[in-house]
């Protein structure tokens, strides 16, 4: 593997907690997925809810990108896998974009302040 700690962290992930541990991974990440989508649905807005349905498709995509090219199915591009691979602003970017899906969230119903 090149780099084993950046673009091929799926690979390093399945090689030292074997199938159970990538199994894991992903449904992990297909629950961050669904779990956004679900904040999507809850969004009293439209904007919130395309808002969040990027952010869904920003991670799903970076995982099937991640894990095609872990698995040889897709030419090598970089795409990191969200929140495992190694570098700092793609888990920033990451973790900014989950705090406004969770803002979407937080304003799914309008405040009432009595």
């Amino acid at each position: 593997m090149p780099e084993a700690s950046t673009d091929f962290i799926f690979a390093s992930i399945s090689d030292s907690l074997g199938f159970v541990g990538a199994s894991a991974t992903l449904l992990v990440l297909g629950l961050i997925v669904w779990r956004i989508t679900a904040s999507m649905a809850a969004a009293r807005d439209t904007f919130g809810a395309l808002l969040a349905a990027g952010v869904a498709c920003m991670v799903g995509f970076q995982t099937v990108i991640n894990v095609g090219v872990t698995l040889g199915l897709m030419p090598v591009t970089g795409v990191p896998l969200p929140f495992g691979s190694y570098g700092g602003s793609a888990i920033l970017v990451n973790f900014a974009a989950l705090g406004v899906v969770q803002s979407v969230h937080l304003r799914r119903r309008p405040l009432r302040l009595s």
